[in-house]
């Protein structure tokens, strides 16, 4: 194994706090189940057995002195134990690679399973990984992570249609922003990663949910992807047909409003409903309604007397 010092990254000089913040920092990259990193498991055991060594303050002198090597193994045949004057225990234990198992000193009044310091990697994976041992080949779940957040921000049609930077206020008074992409649908979730509550574990925040709502239009409809119109049309347009200017998303269009057309009528626009940013654009569906003038007038009276007596016809005939 390599010399640890070089394994963890630090100088021999390199404080107990600054070890071991250099154990957690690479222990972390290189987790078998959380790195992506070549050789994960290979580079995690070699930090674990590094940081055995330095982590423990009669093991890393001991190294310093060149009585172990950065296996932990004494350096001369027949070596047992590191004499501490007369009388003194004499006895070390090498069981485990770099497992974090079974490798343990006695220096004379250390209690047996830890270094006289009270090292067990154990302690440290237990706060890193959520309790899991840290053994070679454990299996260590990751700390759970912090709860998610629920929040509503409300858009505009044409927001909700062209896209738009909206301030949304989380349940802790917090506000952020966050972008309404380009043909949102209404109820449509949106989930800001890291936004929500903090994990008591240490594991990574909570994200925040964001649910869109789009405001109600003066006249525009909204049914999933496709928009509702009601267009008012005059009797005369009805009966003799033209073309009238209808609202849409993007501007105003020309019509075409076919002859005797009957009011309830309605009359799809392809494409102009919201955008797809995945596939087709919704449609715009215009249902032509038939509208009198806003004053009576007698010569439209007279003339509807007249098709009531001469011209009848019964539209409800198929309700009987």
């Amino acid at each position: 194994m390599r010399d640890p010092y070089i394994v963890l990254g630090v100088p021999k000089s390199a404080s107990a706090a600054e070890i071991k913040s250099a154990f957690r920092k690479l222990a972390k990259k290189f987790h078998p189940d959380q790195s992506k990193e070549l050789k994960a498991k290979e580079k995690f055991a070699e930090i674990g057995s590094a940081y055995e060594i330095l982590g423990d303050e009669k093991k890393r002198g001991a190294f310093d002195r060149g009585e172990i090597d950065a296996e932990g193994k004494p350096r001369h045949p027949g070596f047992e134990g590191f004499a501490h004057g007369p009388g003194a225990g004499r006895r070390a234990h090498a069981g485990a690679g770099p497992g974090f198992e079974g490798f343990e000193f006695n220096f004379g009044g250390g209690r047996p399973g830890a270094g006289a310091s009270g090292f067990e990697g154990n302690d440290i994976f237990s706060e890193l990984f959520g309790g899991a041992a840290g053994r070679r080949g454990a299996r260590a779940a990751p700390p759970p992570r912090g709860e998610d957040v629920q929040a509503n921000v409300t858009v505009s049609l044409n927001e909700a249609a062209t896209g738009a930077q909206a301030r949304v206020t989380l349940p802790s008074g917090r506000t952020l922003e966050v972008s309404i992409p380009a043909g949102i649908e209404d109820g449509k979730q949106i989930r800001l990663k890291r936004q929500g509550h903090s994990s008591l574990a240490g594991g990574e925040p909570g994200d925040a949910i964001v649910t869109v709502k789009i405001a109600r239009h003066p006249f525009f409809r909204v049914e999933g992807r496709d928009v509702r119109l009601d267009l008012p049309v005059t009797l005369y347009e009805a009966v003799l047909g033209g073309k009238v200017n209808a609202p849409t998303l993007d501007g105003a269009v020309e019509l075409a409003v076919p002859a005797g057309t009957t009011g309830g009528r309605t009359l799809r626009l392809r494409g102009k409903g919201l955008p797809n940013p995945n596939g087709p654009a919704g449609d715009l569906l215009v249902t032509l309604r038939v509208t009198l003038p806003d004053e009576p007038d007698a010569e439209l009276s007279n003339l509807m007397r007249k098709w009531e007596s001469g011209k009848p016809y019964n539209p409800r005939g198929d309700l009987s």
